[in-house]
Formats: C-alpha cells, structure tokens, sequence
C-alpha cells in the first residue's frame, strides 16, 4: 500500500520533505504550511536550513487528517480526534458516515433533476405519446415538439421552456391545456359577438393571450407575440387549430394582436422576435 510506502521512505531517509509529503499524499503545499501552523500536522525535524521534513510519524497522522478531511470532517474536528484519546472516534465517524449518506441522497436527487433537465432540452415534452393524446386531443401530433427543438433548440426561449417542462407532471399539464381551451373559447365567443380589433374588449383578449402563453411556454413579449400572431395565420396547422374553432378566428385573432401593438406604439409591419 502506498501509505506504507510513505512511511518506510520517511523512517529510511530522516524525513521527507514538504514537496514530497505534497506530491504523495495529494495535499498542496499550503494546505500543509496551514496545518503546521495551526498545530494539526506539524513536521517533526527540520534540516540545518530551517526546511520543514515529515517522519514516519508524522505521515501516519497526516494519513489519517487526509482521510478524515475527505470525508467531510472540519479541521478543528480531526485535531480533536487525532489528539484526545478519549475521543469516541467510532460515533464521530458514524455521525459523518450518515451525513455522508444524506449528501449522497441529495446528489443523486440532484442526478435525476439533472438527467430530467438534459432530457427536456432534448424532447422538450417528457410525457409518453399516450398521454400526450390524453391531455392534447387526437388532433396533437407526437412529432410537434421534435419539430420545435429542430427550429428553436438553440434559442433563449426554448431553454425556459424546456426547463419548465423537465418539472411539469401530467396533472399540471392537463391544467395548461385546459387554460388555453378556456381562452380559445373566449376568443371565438369574442369573435362571434362582433369584438372588433382595437377595441377594449380585444386589447383585453390581447393581454389575456400574452399571460396565458407566458405562463404555459415562456415569457411573451409584444412583439414576439406580433410574430406570433403572424404564425397563428400564416402557418397551416396553427390556422387550421383557430379555423376549426370558428373559421376565420386565425385572421382575427391576428389582426387583434396587430392591433393591440399599435396601441402600445409597436409597428406589427416591423415588429421582430425580441
């Protein structure tokens, strides 16, 4: 063993020296200048130089404040054990075994949120494609977030994104759903009386979407949701989503949200995704 290697060079050779005792042990020079001034590991013999050197003695203590340290016990703590024999090193080291366990547990609970987070980044939804169908309707392709990572992986939004979705569980899903189910509703109930774009009622509708699709996927800005709105007309599956509602409601809504950036001192023929 390598500490029995130490030792017998130490008791051959009169001593190692600081950068020896560095070099095998794994320990930096500071930390053992520290040590010796804090009278936890102090070398037994010096050269004629004033050159601090480790006996065998003293190597065998330092193995054991290495081992010590390394399993999370504070200086002042080793300096009690390694000097008072009437320490009850079994129940102090049982003390540190359990708190070892304990940060064990959290590190791998840690491990498991890191892998959900890698996994969200990557597939954006981690639920099974039943349920999927389950909360999202028969209409809701499987393949739609793989699209969605393909066009917007390496965007700021699609990591908020993916960070909400890595802790989101079914139940909270199914409520994201049905908010947007309410609000489809209200849109097309709004279309229906008549709302016209730019009116208080509208401009309601507007900020409506804006904390719905906030608080569901990322934040929203108004412009971004200008882009948005574009989409919702102009892209075939969002327009055929709002027009199976009620037809025409994709080219409302739009114009509704055009509309609501005006009146914010946004130009929707210019707006950008910012």
């Amino acid at each position: 063993m390598r500490d029995a290697t130490d030792i017998a060079a130490a008791a051959e050779t009169g001593g190692l020296t600081v950068g020896q005792v560095s070099a095998r042990l794994g320990v930096t020079i500071r930390a053992l200048h520290h040590w010796d001034e804090i009278g936890l590991a102090r070398p037994s013999l010096r050269t004629t130089g004033g050159y601090r050197l480790y006996t065998a003695t003293d190597l065998e203590r330092l193995h054991r404040i290495v081992v010590y340290r390394e399993i999370g016990l504070g200086l002042d703590r080793i300096k009690a054990i390694v000097d008072d024999p009437a320490t009850d090193v079994p129940s102090a080291l049982r003390t540190q075994r359990a708190q070892v366990a304990e940060r064990i547990s959290r590190l791998q609970q840690l491990s498991a949120e890191l892998d959900r987070m890698i996994d969200a980044h990557d597939r954006g939804l981690l639920l099974t494609e039943e349920q999927q169908a389950a909360i999202f309707g028969p209409e809701w392709n499987p393949d739609w977030p793989f699209e969605a990572r393909s066009r917007y992986g390496d965007t700021a939004q699609w990591q908020q994104y993916a960070e909400r979705c890595a802790f989101r569980s079914a139940e909270e899903w199914q409520a994201v759903a049905d908010t947007i189910a309410d609000f489809d509703r209200a849109l097309a109930d709004a279309m229906g009386a008549g709302v016209t774009p730019g009116s208080p009622e509208a401009n309601r509708l507007v900020e409506r979407h804006r904390g719905v699709f906030s608080s569901s996927y990322f934040p929203l800005t108004r412009r971004m949701q200008v882009c948005l709105g574009r989409r919702y007309e102009s892209d075939a599956q969002f327009a055929a989503h709002y027009d199976g509602i009620r037809p025409g409601l994709a080219s409302w809504f739009r114009q509704c949200i055009d509309a609501g950036a005006r009146a914010a001192g946004i130009d929707p023929d210019t707006a950008t995704w910012q």
